[in-house]
């Protein structure tokens, strides 16, 4: 549990212990995990927990994660600070090319850009964050993503490389 506390209020924020989950990972396919982490069934990661966002579709090459920013997340502006709209596409770029992923296999981010269109608001939320793969690869996949307000304006956009690679037994073939 983590405290944050600024002159707006407090903030407290808690997670699961994801241990068991990520045990598990090398287990199933990158979709069955998602599916079952938006599901209840294994605990997400607390990155989750922080950036106030969940998967609320997964499917095979794109994922939709909802995001839900506080004052906790503004710039010296007083809108939502560029890297919590980062840090959720890179999630969701991530999580889509995870969805075409076999048993055994992972990814990491090699590389993303971030396009801001417009500023987030303070009200602008929830917020939608859509991955999908553009290209999916055994060594390198590709994706793009859109962060999408609550009216339906598109705020930032996002493209991505990510490295697969081998993980639990199969990295050590």
């Amino acid at each position: 549990m983590t405290k944050h506390m600024h002159s707006g209020g407090e903030k407290t924020i808690t997670w699961q212990d994801a241990s068991p989950s990520l045990q598990q990972l090398p287990k199933l396919t990158g979709i069955d995990f998602l599916r079952k982490m938006m599901a209840g069934e294994l605990a997400g990661p607390s990155i989750s927990s922080t950036m106030q966002m969940h998967l609320t579709d997964v499917g095979e090459g794109t994922v939709t994660f909802e995001c839900v920013p506080d004052e906790s997340h503004f710039n010296p502006l007083g809108t939502i600070h560029g890297g919590y709209a980062c840090t959720v596409l890179d999630s969701a770029l991530g999580c889509a090319v995870q969805t075409t992923l076999p048993q055994g296999v992972g990814y990491t981010s090699i590389e993303i850009k971030i396009n801001y269109l417009r500023p987030i608001m303070p009200d602008s939320a929830p917020l939608r964050a859509i991955g999908t793969v553009t290209k999916p690869g055994n060594r390198v996949a590709f994706a793009d993503g859109e962060l999408i307000d609550a009216t339906g304006r598109v705020v930032a956009t996002a493209t991505g490389s990510l490295l697969v690679f081998a993980i639990g037994e199969a990295a050590t073939r």
